[in-house]
């Protein structure tokens, strides 16, 4: 129960900290929307999804997946980079010397970003249903109350996931431009090298990275949920679950662990 109220107190300002960046909010609900809208229509011309020829996916169906990855991605990054400003400011200092346990936290900075990941990819998804629904654009998907939950625990999931992973490297590096660094070299490639934005099927040697990329199951299993039909070449849901629930708690343990080491 002591580690409750930290956590709680941790998350509660991340998330406040994120409203009153109105360019950071701005730029969360907008850079997904362009990347999809721009790629969406951009490439639909030039790329055949599996099924295409029998009035299956269009690329911009298979993109919304790819999409709220991406914003779980960013977001996971961009709260991460708190952890290195709290150090600078002081403020993780204080934290430290708190007489609170130190996965206390860990957690309350990994809940505050996979709390606002979690939202951004629901507003996504659900303006993607609602454009579907106006008939402003063309998409083959739909989702039931099963499918809608599944879809929230596998996004949570990959959140806690990213979040950690940001986490680790936020922990051991001092500088913002260190840690944009890696992102550049890492973490986006995590995303691209995911399936998101193309498949994996005659992606030739690059198919082996994507398999053991633990973000493809992430993004796999959203495919599943929201196109059952066109996913057969995918891993089993069951798979996707385990997976992202694996990758998720080695990463918060790796995290725990790495605060738990005396600081100078």
């Amino acid at each position: 129960m002591s580690a409750i109220l930290p956590i709680w107190s941790l998350t509660q300002r991340e998330i406040v900290r994120f409203l009153r960046q109105r360019s950071r909010v701005t730029g969360a609900f907008a850079q997904p929307i362009i990347f999809w809208v721009l790629f969406g229509v951009g490439l639909s011309g030039s790329f055949r999804m599996p099924g295409a020829a029998e009035g299956g996916l269009s690329y911009q169906a298979y993109f919304i997946p790819g999409i709220a990855a991406m914003i779980v991605l960013f977001t996971a990054i961009f709260s991460s980079i708190s952890v290195i400003q709290d150090r600078n400011e002081g403020f993780m200092q204080g934290v430290l010397a708190a007489p609170v346990p130190r996965s206390s936290l860990v957690l309350g900075k990994i809940m505050g970003g996979t709390l606002l990941a979690f939202v951004q990819a629901l507003l996504f998804i659900g303006l993607a249903l609602l454009l579907k629904a106006t008939g402003l654009v063309t998409l083959e998907f739909s989702l039931s109350l099963g499918r809608f939950v599944a879809s929230c625990l596998l996004i949570l999931l990959m959140g806690l996931g990213l979040c950690g992973l940001g986490f680790f490297f936020a922990w051991r590096l001092d500088s913002v431009q260190g840690f944009h660094a890696i992102m550049s070299v890492l973490l986006f490639p995590m995303w691209l090298m995911s399936g998101a934005f193309f498949p994996s099927e005659g992606s030739g040697w690059l198919k082996w990275i994507i398999a053991i990329n633990p973000m493809t199951y992430g993004v796999a299993g959203l495919r599943r949920i929201m196109f059952p039909e066109s996913s057969a070449a995918l891993p089993s849901l069951a798979v996707c679950f385990a997976v992202t629930a694996l990758f998720a708690v080695v990463m918060v343990t790796i995290d725990t662990l790495l605060a738990r080491r005396p600081q100078t």
